[in-house]
């Protein structure tokens, strides 16, 4: 089968998701095709079965803002006309799903069926699809979809609830690659990191306002108390300045390193012994799953998806915005080897059967 895959090529869940999901199907023999405007940052090999189609954008002076959309859809056409696509599937509603269906018009008046399939993520729906400005749009691609699916029944339940569709809605969970995420004995790195034996603390994120991290960082501040500790922050961010400001203020600095944007995150997150995930909203919640994957307990909020993820007492604990309890949960998975390891294997079981 020819399969068109339309994603954001960033490090956020829906791009690394859609990107893992088009290496697998090469892998069983599909002639895989993206196309977005840069290459996937998972997109880190080529095979026979995959092909990469960049959207060129003009710019004119005419414009104030680039017509993305219009270049993309031309894109679509082109490449499902050209490579003869059986099949398109598109991640993230907006624009990706309004663009599908342009697409798939222009194609039908020259007799060409191209069905679509629309992945919603998360704040496609939550965040972003909620604002009037877009809502009329977003109803009508995902009701003119040949197929809809969501990462979690959390997101299957907020499409429903927040806008009137009248199509089906199928729950696929996000999904990694256990042979990439599995422990990595990193001893050298984590040594040079925590040479007296700390426990290694992580988070990962975009560094949004949504992700909380300056509650990562007050959690660190008063489990370091309780257990030696450092801290890893991954990814970057709007954020990121106010969080170096207050690592400052809590005289922290010493015990937290910013790692930035990294492609290779299961090597770091293999080394690690706690994951903190406090977000205000979070569909499925990749991140926690990556983590677990690669045996990292989980601190988490309870937002959205993530109690279909995360088991409270099994794989980490839940608790929504409160800091202390969230410091001191994670004193309890930290506080002997025998407790972390018990947190660590049920972690690595589950993320096997999600």
């Amino acid at each position: 089968m020819r399969i068109g895959i339309v994603c954001y090529p960033t490090f956020g869940g829906s791009g690394v998701v859609a990107t893992e999901l088009g290496k697998a199907l090469a892998e069983k023999g599909h002639r895989i095709h993206f196309i977005t405007y840069s290459q996937p940052v998972r997109l880190d090999y080529f095979s026979e079965n995959i092909s990469y189609h960049e959207v060129a954008i003009a710019k004119y002076p005419l414009f104030d803002y680039i017509p993305y959309e219009t270049a993309l859809t031309s894109k679509l056409v082109d490449v499902a006309r050209f490579e003869g696509l059986d099949i398109l599937h598109v991640h993230y509603a907006i624009p990706h799903a309004s663009v599908a269906y342009l697409a798939k018009q222009i194609l039908a008046v020259q007799g060409i069926v191209l069905p679509v399939v629309t992945t919603l993520h998360g704040t496609d729906i939550t965040l972003v699809g909620k604002d009037s400005s877009y809502e009329p749009v977003v109803t009508f691609a995902i009701n003119h979809s040949d197929g809809v699916t969501a990462v979690s029944e959390s997101l299957k339940r907020d499409t429903y609830n927040n806008f009137k569709i009248t199509n089906e809605i199928e729950v696929i969970p996000n999904f990694i690659d256990l042979k990439r995420f599995s422990k990595k004995a990193k001893d050298h790195f984590r040594k040079a990191i925590a040479p007296n034996g700390e426990r290694l603390v992580v988070h990962t994120s975009n560094f949004r306002k949504v992700k909380r991290v300056q509650d990562v960082v007050h959690v660190f501040d008063k489990l370091r108390k309780e257990v030696p500790s450092k801290l890893l922050l991954i990814g970057d961010g709007p954020e990121r300045h106010n969080i170096e400001q207050l690592c400052r203020e809590l005289n922290l600095c010493d015990d937290i390193r910013f790692l930035g944007k990294q492609e290779m995150i299961e090597e770091i997150l293999s080394i690690c012994d706690l994951f903190i995930m406090p977000s205000e909203t979070e569909s499925f919640g990749l991140a926690a799953l990556e983590a677990m994957a690669c045996q990292v307990p989980v601190i988490s909020s309870n937002a959205g998806g993530i109690p279909e993820l995360n088991i409270q007492g099994v794989t980490g604990f839940m608790s929504n915005g409160d800091i202390e309890d969230k410091a001191k949960n994670a004193a309890i998975i930290l506080k002997d080897d025998e407790s972390l390891w018990k947190f660590k294997d049920a972690g690595f079981i589950t993320s096997e059967g999600i």
